[in-house]
């Protein structure tokens, strides 16, 4: 028997495959296109015929698929007594309610459950600085956070299936809304015939630099926490200004200006909502809407940590 079964070998399960070999496990691997395990299989992974003969090899399934109803293709070929007592480690990309749903589906089965975020690109698997969010049970995190060490430092979040994912999809929207502006301000230079070579060396000093600006995190979170957004050395009318001006250049340039529009949104919401004075911090109370509820009413689900 393997120590750990790969369902899925995109890049992702490529990557996550040779760092469990490299940390000394034994893995059985399946994938549609069987093909794609042949170097795998070279380095001493075991290639399964079907899902269920990759189920029965290993008490420990990963699955790095597309999405969790693509994790569902595959587990309904399996017989649900061969999943009884395993355990699925689910570290396919989709939101935190489904999560939940994978999670109850493992347990209808009699099988343990948890959901994890892969929050470095295949290529920095294994590497330093890569890290996977993980949320489920705590004590199978604990039990399996051995194993799973080699793709990445193991971060565990809660009890709540769900929490992993949120995670994940909240950090992705900062990373694609950041690419999305990036390219979307390389458009305007280019529409006014200057090369993006000129600008962009000094637009990614700017996203790097934004830890210089604000810190850790750990004074945003307080300001967050306790609504306090003190605007003395700028506010939301000033950067709603600004964002106005990034609007009119977009649309007199005749590049594509709904991502502009959506962020001077943000700043007219706010200003509008009596908040222009503050920082543009302040954006964060029109951002989430609705009042984020209270621990005792989340209840220990919910609430990120043990």
């Amino acid at each position: 028997m393997s120590d750990v079964t790969m369902i899925g070998l995109g890049p992702m399960g490529q990557a996550m495959t040779w760092a469990l070999l490299s940390g000394g496990n034994t893995v059985t691997v399946w994938n549609r296109t069987a093909s794609r395990a042949d170097p795998l299989r070279t380095a001493g992974a075991t290639l399964a015929t079907s899902p269920a003969e990759a189920v029965q090899a290993s008490p420990v399934i990963v699955l790095s698929l597309t999405d969790h109803a693509a994790g569902d293709a595959v587990l309904d070929q399996v017989p649900a007594p061969a999943l009884r007592g395993k355990v699925l480690v689910n570290l396919s990309s989709d939101t935190p309610d489904r999560s939940r749903r994978s999670a109850r589906r493992a347990a209808g089965v009699g099988a343990q459950f948890l959901t994890g975020g892969v929050m470095v690109p295949a290529p920095m698997i294994g590497r330093p600085g890569a890290f996977v969010y993980y949320s489920g049970s705590g004590q199978v995190f604990d039990d399996l956070a051995p194993l799973l060490e080699p793709i990445g430092e193991a971060r565990y979040l809660g009890a709540d299936p769900g929490l992993a994912q949120l995670f994940y999809q909240a950090s992705l929207l900062v990373f694609l809304t950041s690419l999305s502006g990036l390219l979307n301000a390389a458009a305007l230079i280019s529409a006014a015939g200057a090369p993006t070579r000129d600008f962009l060396p000094d637009a990614l000093q700017l996203l790097t630099g934004i830890p210089a600006m604000i810190g850790t995190g750990e004074e945003l979170s307080t300001q967050l926490e306790t609504a306090e957004h003190p605007g003395d050395l700028s506010n939301a009318v000033m950067m709603g200004a600004t964002a106005e001006h990034i609007v009119r250049t977009a649309q007199s340039s005749g590049v594509d200006s709904e991502l502009p529009e959506a962020v001077l949104s943000h700043y007219q919401r706010t200003i509008a909502a009596g908040l222009g004075g503050q920082n543009w911090t302040a954006l964060y109370e029109i951002l989430r809407r609705t009042p984020f509820p209270s621990a005792d009413d989340r209840g220990p689900g919910l609430a990120p940590g043990r």
